[in-house]
């Protein structure tokens, strides 16, 4: 048995796969609000030891009851594992994670002690999405642009926006892409017309510093919202009101995708086209000529938005090199688990590997 975890600033989740050499799905998956917990330790106890069922009155004493008994025993014990990877949302050097958006340190070697588990691995959340692309279903993509890679091989990229914005590179070793870890989400916000240099200046009056990540996420589309209402001054007082009790982000994304509001449609047209542009750097930066896939929790919700238009000329707009960037093949991941099943791959290849 093995245990793969996606641990992210909003949420955490587990689960269990009976895993060889093949995909599977799990056996059992589990998810928790990060921040109800003060370290991943305190879900790991939660999740693998299961609470005793009730024992039956009327069974006590009787043949019954003991198997009862036995079979209660059974299902309380602690799972017993060969191995366990967590993608995080940070990070990781050697073996342990300071998490960028909660107030915890995870660390490999202590967690496997904890629990009893041969072998831990700890990687980027990004670098456990990357090691669950070569496993997905054709079924679980939905193509911006179908491209014209080369015949030869040559690298991948890799972005998703969600609680922060998590960046990747593949490079093929000649068997295999590998990916590489990034925290270019962190990277200097670069706007690239005037708009976005009024956004800028907005933020630069909240923030130090103002990285890509304080716009492409969740909180960031609130952001660039809040810019809009502040400077236009063209709020509704019915979505300000569902903004203030419900998800931000989840407000002003259906009143935008359904045409509800203006102000909102603006902010998704501002957030594509941001979100596009630093694909587009990263493809430049990684030259993915293979493609590059765009992850994370926000773009299957944004789907129709990204499909419009708005996300693929800002990606191709890189002047002279806007002909490079038509040829690679840009696709989203719709399958929220790929950080699980990237982190449960490696997981089963650590339950493989000899013992040292």
């Amino acid at each position: 048995m093995i245990l793969a975890g996606d641990i992210g600033g909003t949420k955490t989740n587990l689960a269990l796969y009976d895993w060889t050499t093949e995909r599977v799905e799990p056996l059992r998956v589990e998810s928790f609000h990060s921040g109800d917990y003060t370290s991943l330790e305190d879900i790991l106890v939660e999740f693998l030891t299961p609470p005793e069922p009730p024992m039956p009155l009327d069974s006590v004493g009787s043949e019954g009851g003991e198997k009862i008994q036995k079979a209660s025993k059974a299902a309380s014990e602690p799972v017993k594992l060969t191995a366990a990877c967590f993608g995080i949302a940070g990070p990781v050097i050697d073996n342990r994670c300071q998490t960028t958006n909660l107030p915890w340190v995870v660390d490999g070697p202590t967690i496997a002690k904890q629990f009893s588990i041969p072998r831990v691995q700890l990687l980027n959340d990004l670098e456990a999405t990357a090691y669950g692309l070569s496993w997905l279903r054709a079924d679980e993509l939905e193509v911006l642009n179908i491209g014209n890679p080369p015949k030869k091989r040559q690298a991948l990229a890799l972005i998703a926006a969600g609680t922060g914005l998590g960046e990747g590179i593949l490079f093929w070793d000649g068997k295999s892409y590998r990916p590489m870890p990034s925290e270019g989400g962190h990277t200097d916000f670069a706007p690239s017309n005037d708009l976005e240099i009024e956004l800028l200046r907005y933020l630069r009056g909240q923030y130090l510093h103002v990285s890509y990540e304080r716009i492409l996420s969740g909180p960031g589309l609130h952001a660039v919202y809040e810019f809009l209402r502040d400077t236009k001054k063209n709020e509704p007082t019915w979505l300000a009101e569902k903004i203030k009790v419900g998800n931000p982000a989840a407000e002003i994304a259906q009143a935008g995708l359904q045409g509800q509001a203006e102000i909102a449609k603006q902010a998704l047209d501002l957030f594509a086209s941001i979100y596009g542009a630093e694909a587009g750097n990263l493809a430049l930066k990684a030259l993915s000529l293979d493609g590059v896939y765009v992850g994370g929790g926000i773009a299957p919700k944004l789907i129709a938005k990204l499909q419009d238009g708005t996300f693929m000329k800002a990606f191709t707009n890189k002047g002279r090199y806007k002909r490079l960037m038509t040829h690679m093949p840009v696709k989203v991941i719709m399958n929220q688990q790929t950080a699980l099943l990237g982190a449960a791959s490696v997981a089963a290849a650590l339950s493989l590997a000899p013992t040292p």
